[in-house]
């Protein structure tokens, strides 16, 4: 009996470890990617989810290529600059902003109509699962539209 019960933890122990999560790699992997393997792999995950042409997949690679160039001189700039002040987080936001909608733009360009409508729905899932886990990083501690949440009156 106590031989088959180490044998069933056994077994449940190395097929809970032997599960291989290939799909989507780990952050240590993706940091260690240059910007043009990033951009072949998400180019990869159109094709099979927006069922690209060639051409669409060509124009994508050089998109995001552009995109990576433009990433890394931000970076670079934002690096030099000491000052970060709110009027500069600001500034920051809006160009960001005036990016996504530029970037929105070029892939409506590029995709047909029904490959728009799914990549923007796909856009929109993935952003509502990332301000989820940052709500859960936060541990709900976050701001509602009534200011702070969980603080409740202070002056009592």
């Amino acid at each position: 009996m106590k031989k088959l019960i180490i044998a069933a933890l056994l077994v449940a122990s190395v097929s809970t470890f032997a599960q291989d999560r290939k799909e989507r790699p780990q952050r240590g992997e993706m940091g260690n990617m240059t910007p043009e393997q990033r951009a072949e792999r998400r180019v990869e995950r159109m094709t099979k989810d927006l069922n690209l042409d060639a051409k669409q997949q060509e124009q994508l690679k050089q998109m995001y290529a552009d995109e990576a160039k433009e990433r890394e001189a931000m970076m670079a700039d934002m690096k030099n600059k000491k000052d970060k002040s709110k009027e500069k987080a600001g500034d920051q936001k809006k160009g960001m902003q005036d990016h996504m909608k530029a970037s929105e733009e070029k892939m409506k360009a590029i995709l047909t109509p029904e490959q728009f409508t799914k990549w923007k729905s796909n856009q929109d899932k993935m952003r509502e699962r990332m301000q989820q886990r940052m709500s859960e990083r936060q541990g709900g501690m976050g701001m509602d539209d009534n200011g702070p949440r969980g603080g409740g009156d202070m002056d009592n």
